[in-house]
């Protein structure tokens, strides 16, 4: 066998719904307020898919802003994944309808793993590019966790959003692109963040249905405790497994659950906040979207520049965690 290629993004996108649903108006939706939703999660407005929108419009839309960035067609991608737990539907694969729509010629499939998913996706197509099965990997976060949210429960409605964020993944030059992963899961943690109705286990009934059952549930007290650890302990392991510390690390980008989150775990690590990418005030939790979505915004701002050493860090449903260490290559 050869030596292992190095793969690196080559090119991002994003896009999201028109539709702003603010603070505001979630007060006149459910009993909370803008102030409590700002001190206790970061949160001041997220997008809010319109009828008839569904999942992989806007991976679709993404995708093409990342093949247009790269200057590729869509023939020229070798695979598509897309991370999602809000897919169009159970089965086809969303990224079957998405190969089909923008008209890619490829093997697809989908990635469930939470808010981590999209980090686990380009570990997967890292690992497709430097063995040589493939040249180029569309990695795609895509959810609508407004339609699985429970608009009864203030505790959890008020985070969610929707949005997708795509990336070209090729090879790059060797010590760039991507350095190392930490992948894991807890699945004694998996009651703690679910939708429990709809599958195998507990399939639809009127009287699920009736009960939210089919809608997300989530431990919000367990799940902090989990994300801040997990945020911490899984960006120091990845950076170990490059001979690298904090102090090496020009941005972090995290999956945007919880501002709270973030700075708890900023300060365990001893990171200064502006070391911290965050963007959740605008478009909330959008789980396997949200940190290519970050990672695009901080692309466009000039926040990540070329030869930039990135951390992107994910935690969720599973529950999972994944980190990644990238130069970045443009």
């Amino acid at each position: 066998m050869g030596e292992l290629r190095n793969a690196g993004i080559i090119a991002i996108g994003s896009a999201v719904p028109e539709k702003v649903l603010t603070n505001a108006d979630l007060e006149k939706i459910v009993d909370t307020s803008d102030e409590w939703i700002r001190t206790m999660t970061g949160v001041v407005e997220r997008r809010i898919a319109s009828d008839g929108e569904a999942t992989s419009d806007f991976a679709v839309k993404a995708s093409r802003v990342a093949l247009e960035r790269a200057g590729l067609e869509p023939t020229d991608i070798d695979l598509i994944i897309v991370a999602t737990i809000t897919g169009d539907m159970q089965f086809p694969a969303t990224a079957s309808i998405v190969q089909n729509a923008i008209g890619a010629k490829c093997p697809a499939f989908d990635l469930s793993a939470g808010c981590s998913g999209w980090v686990y996706s380009l570990a997967v197509a890292n690992g497709f590019i430097s063995s040589g099965m493939y040249e180029r990997v569309l990695v795609i976060g895509a959810d609508l966790l407004t339609r699985i949210a429970n608009w009864t429960d203030r505790g959890t409605c008020i985070l969610f959003g929707d949005g997708a964020g795509a990336a070209v993944v090729g090879p790059v030059e060797p010590g760039t692109g991507m350095l190392a992963f930490d992948l894991g899961s807890d699945g004694a943690g998996a009651n703690l963040l679910n939708a429990p109705a709809g599958g195998s286990r507990e399939p639809l009934t009127h009287e699920a249905l009736d009960a939210h059952r089919d809608k997300l549930y989530m431990d919000g007290r367990e799940v902090f405790k989990f994300s801040v650890r997990m945020l911490g302990e899984a960006t120091e392991r990845v950076l170990a497994k490059c001979s690298l510390t904090t102090a090496d690390v020009d941005l972090i980008v995290p999956h945007q659950a919880n501002v709270r989150i973030i700075e708890s775990a900023g300060k365990r690590l001893g990171i200064p906040e502006e070391k911290f990418f965050v963007n959740i005030d605008k478009y909330g939790n959008t789980s396997a979207a949200s940190i290519p979505m970050a990672l695009d915004e901080a692309t466009q701002s000039g926040r990540v520049k070329k030869g930039d050493t990135i951390v992107t860090v994910g935690f969720g449903a599973g529950l999972t965690w994944a980190a990644g260490v990238m130069k970045w290559v443009y």
